[in-house]
């Protein structure tokens, strides 16, 4: 039987849509991120990754994190459900760190609200937790008037460029980390956990691992080891994941940390990583920590529209110091949950 005009049309439309469309690997000085650019600007987002989902998870694993460019991204909205077109799980925030404000229920948030001043380190999301996002997606809806980027680290590449001896020992004993949930110092426990009842964070806690205490000033004292090394669950590949350095009360820049780890004690201060063991990390580990995470650091200028979608495992992000308006959002998607014996 003929094709019929009907039937040709979702084949032309598909046509047209890959001729608007650009995929390139290799962009800028790297891989970090992929490029994809649109050529027609009133081509959802979120209709094209629903008909090329299959390309783009494999361009996101290989290269690390994807630039999408181009395309119509109006708003919050649209991004909200680009992100579910191609994930099909998009997250709320657990057990947070950071200060962050919803924009979409509890899917869409903005980005880290530190002051516009301050860089933020390198860190893979939540890889403090036993349950973190395969991926983390950011959408420009107002781009900075002058830096705010967002840099990007290649994971794999910074473990390759640690000593063996370092990566040793993280690997035999894992990461530390002890956080102090304050209010008016950090996030304040029932920010962070989401609740005002003591039972439901003691009962994460007992689930997830996690040792707690409450503090006579009604705060939360908390410590959890966790592994510094994975292996990606699909792609195989070893990476440097974990918070070891964005955590270490002595990366903070300027003698901060020094000021805070003097003022509040080892007890008082607001988060800090240690040798899985308990033992200090070394001022020399975390500048070659420092210098890793330097040395392999791409970033990109922001365009209003713009989303970018990371692979969490692989890729780490930051956040340069920025002047102007700067508005950029972002969600979580692809839960995976940690099983002792896969690092």
């Amino acid at each position: 039987m003929a094709d019929t005009a009907s039937d040709l049309k979702p084949v032309a439309r598909r046509d047209r849509q890959r001729a608007a469309v650009t995929v390139s690997e290799q962009w800028l000085d790297g891989s970090l991120p992929a490029l994809v650019s649109c050529r027609n600007p009133l081509l959802s987002l979120a209709e094209w990754l629903a008909a090329n989902r299959a390309m783009t998870d494999e361009l996101v694993r290989s290269s690390g994190a994807v630039l999408f460019r181009g395309f119509a991204v109006p708003d919050a909205a649209a991004f909200h459900e680009a992100i579910g077109a191609f994930s099909g799980e998009v997250l709320s925030y657990g057990e947070r760190s950071s200060p962050r404000t919803e924009v979409i229920g509890d899917q869409v948030y903005t980005s880290t609200e530190h002051p516009a001043a301050e860089s933020i380190l390198p860190h893979n999301e939540q890889s403090y937790t036993l349950n973190w996002p395969m991926r983390i997606s950011f959408f420009c809806d107002i781009p900075p008037t002058t830096g705010g980027r967002t840099p990007l680290v290649d994971s794999r590449k910074v473990l390759a460029r640690l000593r063996p001896e370092t990566v040793g020992r993280f690997a035999a004993t894992g990461v530390r980390y002890t956080r102090n949930y304050v209010d008016g110092i950090s996030l304040s426990w029932s920010e962070a956990f989401q609740t005002d009842d003591r039972r439901v964070v003691e009962e994460h806690c007992v689930r997830e691992g996690i040792t707690y205490e409450w503090t006579t000033d009604g705060g939360l004292r908390t410590a959890q080891v966790r592994p510094a090394v994975h292996r990606h669950p699909i792609t195989g590949e070893r990476t440097w994941f974990n918070h070891a350095h964005f955590f270490n009360i002595f990366s903070m820049p300027s003698g901060v940390g020094q000021d805070l780890w003097d003022s509040l004690g080892e007890d008082g201060i607001p988060y800090h990583t240690s040798y899985g063991d308990g033992s200090p990390i070394d001022r020399t580990t975390l500048a070659e920590l420092h210098e890793a995470y330097l040395a392999e650091t791409r970033s990109f200028d922001w365009q209003a529209g713009d989303v970018l979608v990371v692979e969490n495992m692989l890729t780490a992000h930051a956040r340069d110091p920025f002047t102007g308006p700067r508005r950029i959002l972002a969600a979580m998607s692809d839960s995976y949950r940690f099983v002792a014996g896969n690092a």
